[in-house]
């Protein structure tokens, strides 16, 4: 290998985790300072893509009457139009469920990339074959399977309560016909996806094999020595 690879991999990993780390302060941040979105609120019209099709999104401050702003979106030549009442209560679900969720992913990046930092300085030192790199694999591989795990409730309950919310707040016509969103029915453990078969699930199945075949081979080395 390389001399200069380690090193250099050693440095990526410590931008990164840096980098993740600074974004999982920003979205604690956000969580602690709770932002709203005020009432006389407004975007657009801006021009947009919905389903491949151009589109006009709006939202526009609340008019008399009416508890806040509006989002709109047209589609389709207008044959499609989609209202969401209350976008500001939708704000609320995202903060409360949808922030949490990109907490922990910025999390396991930051931990991830750490352990990457720390196992590449071990190469770069003619370390690669010692207990405590062959630790910092498996911790890896067992990151990556719990991590699987844990995005998998936390990603369904999101969709579940975001969902529940849109369905019971959002107005669509198509062709001047309303039609309604049925109701979300209780949340799935994990999902439409069984984390199992997610690629974070196998890679650090992955991981884990080659923690193990590395754990071997140290204890064969030992042996060796022993005998010598």
């Amino acid at each position: 290998m390389n001399p200069l690879l380690p090193s250099l991999f050693r440095v990526t990993f410590t931008v990164l985790t840096i980098c993740a780390a600074l974004a999982a302060l920003g979205i604690a941040v956000a969580i602690l300072v709770d932002p709203e979105l005020p009432s006389d609120a407004r975007l657009g019209p801006a021009k947009g893509e919905f389903l491949g099709q151009p589109a006009s999104i709006e939202l526009r401050p609340a008019a008399a009457g009416e508890a806040g702003p509006t989002f709109r979106m047209q589609a389709f030549g207008g044959n499609v139009a989609m209202t969401v009442k209350e976008p500001a209560a939708a704000v609320e679900v995202f903060k409360a469920y949808g922030l949490p969720v990109m907490l922990i992913y910025a999390l396991f990046l930051a931990a991830l990339f750490e352990l990457l930092r720390r196992l590449f300085r071990n190469v770069g030192r003619g370390e690669s074959f010692t207990a405590q790199s062959v630790r910092l694999v498996q911790i890896v591989g067992v990151s990556l399977i719990v991590y699987a795990l844990v995005s998998a409730v936390a990603e369904s309950w999101f969709a579940y309560a975001m969902y529940g919310h849109l369905a019971e707040h959002t107005e669509i016509l198509i062709s001047g016909t309303p039609v309604q969103l049925p109701p979300a029915e209780r949340p799935p453990l994990f999902g439409f996806n069984a984390p199992i078969l997610s690629s974070g699930f196998l890679a650090g199945l992955l991981v884990l094999a080659l923690a193990e075949v590395f754990r071997q081979g140290l204890a064969l080395q030992r042996d060796n020595e022993l005998t010598v």
